[in-house]
């Protein structure tokens, strides 16, 4: 079994638990914690963690990725 599994909730946030490390893209690192809720929808106020604006807004993510839209 993994040590860290990451879970998607359906039109929420992808919630993280286990021993990680998350920086920001001048590679300063939070706090670690051992379960966090990060925010897909785009609209949290407490980026990258989720503040649950996703079910206030509707957000409705996509049932599955779609390869032919990956950055590449």
């Amino acid at each position: 079994m993994a040590d860290v599994t990451i879970d998607i909730i359906k039109n929420g946030p992808l919630i993280v638990k286990g021993p990680v490390e998350l920086k920001d893209s001048e590679g300063k690192a939070y706090p670690a914690q051992a379960r966090m809720a990060l925010c897909r929808c785009g609209a949290s106020t407490e980026k990258p963690f989720c503040d649950g604006t996703h079910s206030k807004i509707g957000f409705q993510a996509a049932e599955r990725a779609v390869p032919e839209s990956a950055e590449g």
